[in-house]
């Protein structure tokens, strides 16, 4: 499944690319901007209650806060129509969850992620104000980890933190209102890797708007 979304927007970068005739040095520049949305992850909530299940406790319940408000900040060089190079900061917010175990006890633990990233975006224009875009690249992303007990269940490591990179993937649409400034809708998944193990997809969804110097 997730090979076969790669492969989805490696196609669109690719169409991109060869699906105009009209590509030409005039619409090349670099461009800046900032996009604010919504970040969503999956907790793996049978992983924390296999792990509780090896210290000698049962998990009953477990409660996931799963979204938070996420942004990034971009810079980018459009070589021509149909291409463009970008990269940026991005911060994904914070996740976690709180599950309640039996002998008595809880287990807290949150995630904040923040990174930077490098991203070949292929464009197709539609109108003449209105285009559709996917985006390929690299991040780089720190994890920090925060893990609390009462009761029963005891922490050895609060803090654990990590750093790797991965890939990160995206399709987008932007409108045009002026040749400077222009407003983008965007999906982005990050591959992230936390500092106790898990792998997992964080999406952001958002709007951003993007200004064009020089135009």
């Amino acid at each position: 499944m997730k090979f076969s979304r790669a492969s989805g927007t490696l196609g669109l970068v690719a169409l991109a690319v060869i699906a105009s005739p009209f590509a030409v040095a005039d619409d090349s520049g670099w461009y800046g901007g900032i996009n604010i949305g919504q970040s969503r992850a999956k907790i793996d909530d049978e992983r924390i209650a296999r792990g509780l299940l090896g210290g000698g406790l049962t998990m009953t319940t477990i409660t996931d806060d799963n979204r938070h408000s996420g942004y990034k900040l971009f810079v980018g060089k459009k070589l021509n129509r149909n291409f463009a190079v970008e990269g940026g900061y991005f911060n994904l917010g914070k996740f976690g969850f709180t599950a309640n175990t039996t002998p008595a006890g809880t287990l807290t633990g949150t995630i904040k992620l923040q990174g930077v990233n490098l991203d070949a975006v292929g464009i197709l224009p539609i109108t003449e104000k209105f285009s559709a875009f996917g985006r390929l690249g690299l991040q780089y992303a720190q994890a920090k980890d925060t893990f609390a007990g009462t009761g029963a269940v005891s922490v050895s490591n609060p803090n654990p933190k990590k750093s790797d990179a991965n890939y990160k993937m995206g399709l987008g649409v932007q409108y045009d209102f002026t040749g400077s400034l222009g407003l983008r809708a965007e999906w982005e998944r990050y591959r992230v890797d936390d500092a106790v193990g898990n792998k997992g997809d964080i999406d952001m969804w958002s709007l951003g708007l993007l200004y064009s110097f020089g135009r």
